[in-house]
């Protein structure tokens, strides 16, 4: 089976040499004469800051924005999956800490990529021209840091691995940091005990789907059946199953109570709406469109042994005691799901997905990456799967992660990102790991905006349920 990629993506790069000692007059000349190829309008604007807007080979759009006094560093943005039909270039992950890098002299710069989607393929090769197209008109930075949100931090650690020469470091946040594989199949394991346990006749299909329709109709089933079982006893035990096997946490959404240690009905409510979007947002829409991409279903549950994975799992605690409460067993829907129908992946779409999407842990050039606590959507759990990767690389003295106390996906504030950022900067002037722990990122974070929330905290994450990555062959088994 063959795959449309496009032939920017299976070509590397060259090199661009780096003038790291290019003196700010030069610098100065380059931007003169960028400015005097643009139209009037623009560059009467650049006295302050240059926004260049222009589009790619590829149709990707891309978006620029340099202060006049840049400090030589150029921060390339991914930004997160997009489902379409709008696809704007971003090269910021939102407007407060955009403003702040700019009134701190940072260079900014990010494509739309090509297509919207699973779109990892054109995202990498988008982001590097529009990295070239940086240095053509403005010259080469002192310093390339990439950095993304959410799927974009998927996409800067495959830029970081893949193509480190242009790059200095790199920041992933939120990030799908476990690989494309590893996502889809942990987003399988819900769904597939859902199904099993709330609508086992009702033959919705987990994989393989036609179409975008299809997809909708599955979904809609399912979250019928959660809503439905959400109203009794036994019902909310097995929801609690279904988000245990996400490592959904506890506290999901920063409008959320935080509910106390012990508190399971309080616990489980909150995990009742992630489980809902799961399924109406990745379990089935994104996986039939990224299904296309692939050319097939690219993840399977043949093996698995749901039991112990719930034993592995960050709330296995709140699941036992739900069942109990319920008197329900345990032990028989763990049965039953062991015993139901297993589902299969098409080799082929396997190995798309890990040849595009999944990590070698290879990496060359630090980076530093950050996830929220109570994150439904991508768990924490994704920074134990990018640590075995590295760590099995070889590479761990590259890594470093940090957590931040709050609920939902990608909820930093603009001062924990600045702290990221600056603490990487710090790695790169240095060589070395300083203040990368909570306190020290606090207090980056402090001063970098003492307007907004600074929340790292000590934490370690449990293991990813469900890891693949390419420094582990047997993952594939």
């Amino acid at each position: 089976m063959t795959h449309p990629v496009p032939a920017a993506a299976r070509i590397r790069t060259p090199a661009r040499t780096r003038t790291r000692t290019r003196t700010r007059t030069v610098w100065a000349a380059a931007v003169l004469l960028a400015a005097t190829a643009l139209p009037a309008s623009t560059a009467a604007a650049a006295a302050d800051t240059s926004h260049i807007e222009g589009r790619l080979p590829s149709g990707a759009a891309y978006l620029m924005d340099v202060p006049a006094a840049w400090n030589g560093t150029v921060l390339l943005f991914s930004h997160g999956y997009t489902s379409g039909p709008a696809n704007p270039a971003q090269d910021a992950p939102d407007d407060a800490t955009k403003a702040l890098l700019l009134e701190k002299g940072y260079a900014l710069v990010g494509s739309s990529y090509a297509t919207t989607g699973w779109a990892v393929a054109y995202a990498v090769p988008d982001q590097l021209a529009a990295l070239a197209a940086f240095t053509d008109r403005f010259g080469a930075a002192v310093r390339t840091i990439a950095w993304g949100r959410s799927y974009g931090g998927l996409v800067t650690t495959a830029i970081a691995e893949r193509h480190p020469d242009r790059i200095d470091g790199s920041v992933a946040l939120c990030g799908l940091v476990q690989g494309g594989v590893a996502n889809w199949n942990n987003t399988l394991d819900p769904a597939f005990a859902v199904k099993t346990l709330l609508a086992p006749g009702s033959g919705v299909p987990l994989v393989d789907l036609p179409d975008q329709t299809a997809a909708t109709d599955a979904a809609s089933t399912l979250t019928a059946a959660v809503d439905s079982a959400q109203s009794t006893a036994a019902g909310r035990a097995r929801i609690a199953l279904a988000a245990a096997l996400h490592n959904i946490p506890v506290w999901n959404q920063p409008t959320q109570t935080r509910p106390a240690a012990t508190d399971w009905d309080a616990q489980q409510a909150n995990q009742y709406e992630a489980v809902k979007g799961l399924l109406q947002i990745a379990a089935f829409n994104r996986r039939q469109e990224a299904e296309v991409r692939a050319g097939g279903n690219m993840s399977w549950n043949t093996g698995v042994d749901y039991a112990k994975l719930l034993g592995r799992s960050s709330v296995r605690k709140e699941v036992t005691e739900l069942y109990r409460k319920a008197g329900l067993s345990l032990t028989a829907d763990l049965a039953a799901l062991n015993r139901a129908p297993r589902i299969a992946a098409d080799p082929d779409a396997v190995a798309w997905m890990s040849g595009t999407s999944s990590f070698t842990g290879e990496l060359t050039k630090p980076q530093l990456s950050v996830h929220t606590v109570g994150d439904a959507l991508v768990p924490a759990q994704t920074e134990s799967a990018l640590r075995r990767a590295v760590t099995a690389a070889g590479a761990s003295a590259l890594l470093r992660q940090a957590y931040v106390d709050n609920a939902g996906h990608c909820t930093f504030s603009p001062a924990e990102q600045l702290a990221a950022l600056h603490t990487l900067e710090d790695r790169l002037t240095t060589g070395r790991w300083r203040g990368a722990d909570p306190a020290a990122l606090n207090s980056r974070a402090r001063a970098a905006d003492p307007t907004t929330p600074t929340r790292y905290v000590p934490y370690h994450p449990t293991a990813y349920l469900r890891p693949y990555d390419l420094a582990h062959p047997a993952d594939g088994r």
